[in-house]
């Protein structure tokens, strides 16, 4: 048990560093990873399905421009989204004996030093959904670990960063935004000589002869007239916090027009932080216990009724403190009630008991195995259920079609449409489009969107039978 608690630990810490977010760990390993949950088709997944196309930033800029203060200031104000940063220098080419012995020759600053071919197949596989091993170069040795590499997974926008990914036309018809650092030449050099002496153990008389006779040259026939690229030029780096504030915005606004709750207003995801995405890897991970996988799916759940109860409809309230000051407050809907969608969403019956206290729960059975989750079992619900805000409870929205049988069931007792919103962690895209073009007044509060469903009409990644792992039953 403490080895478990150990490794839970480690999940959650490493979930709010501020350079990857995702469902995922990104690292040194010397094996690919392998899990069930990668284990399908693409052909399985509908058109529609597919992974959303990627916002792809190019940043560019002369030696220690301050190109990596940039990207870090991105991707911590883009914390709700899935970031990656492909550094251009991960694809140095390997130096051949010769080359080793006359190193101090070299020119690292020339584009024929970088392996572009390779940069583009894994720039193109993250583009089409698939996970990459990124190189590890030693720049000590100058040479590539044999043993080592970055595992990068796909995601929501991919940052390529480097002296020379404007050079080649083919990197840069791949880019969305082209970002151009610009800094003092006096400055780079003096951050180029901190660099290169602290992190890569060099001596400062081979970093400045490497400067006069090959980075200042460079920067002149390659870096500097690749500027006329760039969409965007910050001067001064990462001290210029409102240039970066209005690209974080201009990305936010481009990833928006992909997003599902642009299409369907009525889907409403809570706003992912560290912390919940930390929460997610736990629960989708295959080999956690079953009493830590309730208590994080618990308080997921929490959330997502606390932000499920934020649509109801409220009346402004006025009460005196104990100082005898008057407070303006709003007072909480009184006619409200619970259904839950037997058995997985009486996983969720605790979690609106704790928020709502003595609030009165329905049930509705919907048979799924054979009959496409469209026969009604059976349903129990509160007499005067149609003169009340319905919260309906389902951690997982797959196909929607028992969402839908459910809806119709509390419709038909009276509930207006616009008076049901439906709870749950996780929604397959297939079953939003399902749920919300039948019904287009009610809600949706969800904690995440999946990317799809496979040839089982499981959801993927997903996290398994929900029921089963909540309640023991899944052996």
């Amino acid at each position: 048990m403490p080895e478990e608690t150990t490794s839970i630990d480690y999940v959650m810490e490493a979930a709010s560093g501020p350079h990857f977010s995702g469902l995922r760990l990104d690292g040194l390993l010397s094996s690919p990873p392998s899990s069930p949950a990668h284990h399908f088709s693409s052909s399985s997944l509908s058109h529609h399905s597919l992974p959303i196309q990627p916002f792809i930033i190019g940043v560019s800029g002369g030696t220690a421009s301050g190109k990596t203060t940039v990207c870090d200031m991105i991707i911590q104000q883009l914390h709700d989204h899935r970031v990656i940063l492909v550094n251009q220098d991960s694809f140095y080419r390997g130096l051949t004996p010769d080359e080793l012995k006359r190193v101090h020759e070299y020119n690292f600053d020339h584009p024929d030093a970088f392996d572009t071919e390779q940069m583009l197949e894994c720039v193109g596989k993250l583009i089409s959904g698939q996970s990459v091993q990124v190189p590890v170069y030693d720049f000590k040795i100058h040479q590539r670990s044999s043993e080592n590499f970055r595992q990068v997974n796909a995601s929501d926008v991919i940052i390529l960063e480097g002296i020379l990914v404007f050079h080649d036309q083919e990197v840069r018809d791949l880019m969305n935004m082209k970002i151009f650092v610009d800094a003092d030449a006096d400055v780079r050099l003096a951050r180029r000589i901190r660099r290169d002496t602290v992190e890569r153990g060099r001596d400062i008389n081979s970093v400045l002869e490497q400067y006069a006779k090959f980075v200042k040259p460079a920067f002149d026939d390659f870096v500097l007239p690749s500027k006329k690229y760039a969409d965007v030029i910050i001067p001064r780096g990462g001290d210029n916090h409102v240039a970066i504030d209005l690209i974080v915005q201009h990305i936010r606004t481009k990833l928006g027009q992909h997003d599902l709750c642009k299409i369907y207003p009525n889907i409403f995801v809570i706003q992912s932080t560290f912390q919940i995405r930390g929460m997610h890897t736990l629960i989708r991970d295959q080999d956690i216990s079953k009493h830590d996988f309730v208590f994080y799916s618990d308080r997921l759940i929490r959330l997502v009724v606390e932000h499920g109860l934020g649509h109801l409809p409220f009346t402004e309230k006025q009460v005196v403190t104990p100082t005898g000051s008057v407070y303006s407050g709003v007072d909480f809907c009184k006619k409200l009630c619970g259904v839950s969608i037997v058995r997985s969403g009486e996983s969720m019956e605790n979690a609106l008991r704790t928020c709502c206290k003595g609030i009165k729960i329905g049930k509705i059975l919907i048979h799924r195995d054979g009959d496409n989750g469209k026969q009604l079992i059976y349903e129990k619900l509160p007499k005067d259920i149609s003169e009340r805000h319905v919260l309906l409870l389902d951690p997982v929205l797959a196909t929607g079609n028992s969402a839908n049988q459910a809806i119709e069931l509390l419709i038909q007792k009276g509930v207006p449409e616009s008076h049901i919103i439906f709870l749950n962690l996780i929604s397959a895209p297939e079953g939003i489009h399902c749920v919300c073009k039948r019904f287009p007044s009610l809600k949706i509060v969800t904690s995440e969107i999946d990317v799809a469903l496979n040839e089982e009409y499981r959801v993927i990644p997903g996290l398994g039978e929900f029921g089963d792992r909540y309640f023991g039953t899944d052996d």
